[in-house]
């Protein structure tokens, strides 16, 4: 329960914060006082140092070898706080100081966030996080891949592990984007294809385009972000004819400016982590082709379930994008179907009052 009148506010050790930490330090406001300890010493963008907020001094590094002596200096660092926070696998060095002192210390309650699957040592922390994580208050992951890494791999109680996707502003894309609001014009009568890969790969692009190709005239295809790798695409477009309908117009910094331009969103490949930009299109109305791996039909709508892919199956990824083009009154069914999911399983709003309720159990004191 929250304390007394003129108490001070719960204090929160953040180590390598990411994700939605930002976010998360933003709306709690003063209800919480937080330092943060970061891999440069300095606050993320976004936040300002005051009296609620500060980066962490002298803090014992973050890397080294688990021996007893640092380890122990890893658990007298985390001893004054209220809440101790732990983000990716470099942080595992303060949740296995954590376990090792947690009972002969009185420390406070920890929670470690993980956000991608391991692409280094990835057996020899499967190991190291079984026992780092013992006496943990909890584990958050993003989605249905990681909670079986959590579950099965790194062998967490199923109380423990804690499913949180990230939060999607659903206001800001329930707003009309204009058609000339983005650097591309989308002229009357035309209907745009849109991606943006969290992995730019050329083969995935290239599969893309082939598909693309047999559209109407009145498509265009539109390919957000950096533009990486591109050389085969190229080629590709070149082909096929394509250069005065296909567009790479670069990273977008509001994506609600964009997303809603499109017609039909195509996610290319199985992303390692949480497909944000896939559920920012969903929260814009918009139907989704992707494929079905990596726990993408527990994140659409039932309706967008069908038009999911098995594998890398092109046939297949070219059929559902066919049909998907010919039919308006199926996509705009879909999209509000995507709509009313987003809203309802990835808003925002939703994401901080699970955290809230999170810490606020870890701590046994609420904020």
């Amino acid at each position: 329960m929250s304390g007394g009148k003129g108490e001070l506010a719960p204090h929160i050790l953040h180590v390598l914060p990411q994700g939605a930490s930002v976010e998360l330090i933003s709306a709690f406001g003063n209800k919480l006082r937080h330092t943060l300890v970061t891999q440069d010493g300095e606050l993320p963008t976004g936040l300002r140092r005051s009296a609620y907020l500060k980066p962490a001094s002298n803090f014992p590094a973050l890397e080294g070898l688990p021996i007893p002596g640092r380890m122990l200096k890893l658990a007298r660092a985390i001893t004054p706080f209220d809440l101790v926070l732990t983000h990716g696998p470099e942080a595992l060095d303060v949740a296995m100081a954590h376990t090792l002192f947690k009972d002969a210390m009185n420390l406070p309650p920890l929670v470690h966030h993980e956000y991608a699957p391991d692409q280094w040592r990835a057996f020899r922390r499967k190991w190291y996080r079984r026992i780092a994580l013992g006496k943990s208050a909890g584990v958050v992951v993003p989605g249905e891949r990681l909670e079986e890494a959590a579950l099965v791999n790194w062998q967490q109680p199923m109380g423990r592990v804690k499913r949180i996707a990230p939060g999607i502003d659903t206001k800001a894309f329930a707003k009309n984007p204009k058609n000339d609001g983005f650097r591309l014009i989308k002229h009357p009568g035309e209907n745009w294809v849109g991606t943006w890969p969290d992995d730019p790969g050329a083969s995935r692009i290239a599969r893309l385009v082939r598909a693309f190709a047999n559209l109407d005239e009145k498509w265009q295809l539109i390919v957000l972000g950096e533009r990486q790798n591109t050389t085969g695409v190229e080629a590709e477009i070149d082909r096929l004819g394509l250069n005065d309908r296909v567009y790479f117009p670069g990273a977008v910094k509001e994506p609600a400016r964009v997303l809603g331009l499109f017609d039909i969103f195509v996610d290319p490949g199985v992303s390692p982590i949480f497909p944000e930009r896939l559920v920012q299109a969903m929260s814009a109305s918009v139907p989704v082709i992707a494929p079905r791996e990596g726990g993408t039909a527990d994140i659409v709508s039932e309706p967008n379930r069908e038009w999911l892919t098995e594998g890398a199956s092109e046939s297949m990824f070219a059929a559902n994008l066919h049909a998907l083009a010919k039919d308006g009154g199926l996509r705009k069914a879909i999209g509000e179907a995507n709509r009313v999911q987003a809203v309802r399983e990835f808003d925002r709003d939703k994401m901080i009052a699970t955290f809230r309720r999170l810490y606020s159990s870890a701590m046994r004191r609420e904020f």
